[in-house]
């Protein structure tokens, strides 16, 4: 019998990977945190490691680089499962040695077992039906089985939504409430481990959209507690944001036909080069189409000629300001409801008033974090498909 080890700090999550692969015939062993699964690794043996990235005590790339350093796992195959807004840490996986990184919003436990399959091979009991099928074909997986269990981890999860909630929400009021460097970057460091959770639960019931939100509300977070320079009245803003409006799909985003991820038009308006290149990498981190402008007179025609489902504006350009432009586009039938971000400058953060009189939804200061960039973007977008029409 093949045996894999999963190191994930969250038990719902382990708990299900583990039950899943010992249904499909594969022993198991689960452990909490990096410097537990190491230990364990030597005496279970393991024909392959089911390995999270963000753990505590150890991460998961010095889990690999570890095991990579003993001669007798030196080609143990392990399985990442990763957050796709992590970009930064998933290469550092791959370099320490991983052999294969997979989406943890992606990865349903059917398909992690198909995954074993092709890594290390299917168990004894399944060894006939693969070879009758002479290696072209997997093992046939009852769909109507797999759909029964998907249904029962989605009305798990959707049923501890209140709590979940409340849980976040107390985390983000004792974050706001931290009037201290070591007890804020505490209370952030909680508040990550709880996103971290709902991202990891969300995918394992099949919730696309609330998973890419806590993903990405996850990835914004750690970039806070590793470098708290970045903590700023606008990351906090986003922070915020980003925890009421997971508030929002939990009421909205966990209908089966809303899970998949809304295509979306953006235009980014600002003269610097180097900016317009940071909004656009940061879109592209969550997988979102942009046309970007120098000019916000020619932004302005191209306003007239297309629909865009959300608009980044910075506030200071020549000829026309932001504000001026955002009036503008409000005039336009099509844009009375569309959300419009200014980019502005951290100084001029607090000064709001001219924004809202211009008709913008939101704000982020420059300089400004790729990932608390990508957050804003989801939001409004998400916000913008789930919202009723009115």
């Amino acid at each position: 019998m093949k045996k894999i080890l999963i190191i994930e700090d969250d038990q719902i999550v382990a708990n299900v990977y583990q039950n899943k692969l010992a249904v499909e015939g594969y022993q198991t062993e689960a452990a909490p945190d990096g410097e537990s699964g190491l230990k364990l690794m030597r005496t279970f043996l393991p024909d392959a490691i089911v390995l999270d990235l963000m753990l505590p005590k150890m991460s998961g790339v010095e889990v690999i680089k570890q095991v990579r350093s003993e001669a007798e796992f030196a080609k143990l195959p392990i399985i990442v499962f990763s957050n796709t807004y992590l970009t930064n840490l998933v290469q550092d996986a791959w370099k320490a040695g991983a052999t294969k990184c997979v989406s943890k919003i992606n990865c349903s436990p059917k398909e992690l077992v198909e995954l074993m399959r092709h890594t290390i091979g299917g168990t004894d009991a399944m060894a006939q039906p693969r070879k009758q099928t002479e290696g072209t074909q997997p093992v046939v997986i009852d769909a109507g089985k797999d759909a029964a269990f998907q249904g029962e981890l989605r009305k798990t999860f959707v049923d501890g939504l209140p709590a979940t909630l409340a849980s976040l929400r107390a985390g983000l009021q004792s974050l706001t409430k931290a009037d201290n460097e070591m007890t804020r970057l505490k209370n952030i460091h909680e508040l990550y481990r709880r996103v971290h959770a709902v991202n990891g639960n969300a995918g394992l019931a099949g919730l696309v959209q609330i998973a890419h939100m806590a993903g990405a509300l996850e990835a914004l977070l750690k970039e806070l507690y590793e470098k708290p320079k970045n903590i700023n009245a606008s990351t906090m803003r986003t922070v915020a944001a980003a925890v009421d409006f997971l508030g929002f799909l939990f009421e909205r985003g966990i209908r089966p036909d809303k899970q998949e991820m809304p295509p979306a038009s953006i235009l980014v308006v600002d003269d610097e080069v180097i900016s317009r290149r940071a909004i656009i990498y940061a879109l592209e981190k969550a997988q979102l189409q942009s046309v970007n402008v120098e000019d916000p007179n020619a932004a302005y025609k191209l306003l007239t000629e297309k629909q865009f489902d959300l608009v980044f504006l910075d506030v200071n350009m020549p000829g026309m300001t932001g504000y001026e432009l955002c009036t503008k586009l409000r005039n336009l039938p099509m844009y009375k409801k569309t959300p419009v971000v200014f980019v502005t400058g951290l100084s001029d953060f607090d000064n709001r008033t001219s924004s809202m009189m211009a008709g913008g939804n939101d704000f982020i200061a420059k300089p400004f974090l790729f990932i608390e960039l990508t957050v804003k973007a989801l939001i409004h977008v998400l916000r913008g498909r789930l919202q009723p029409a009115k």
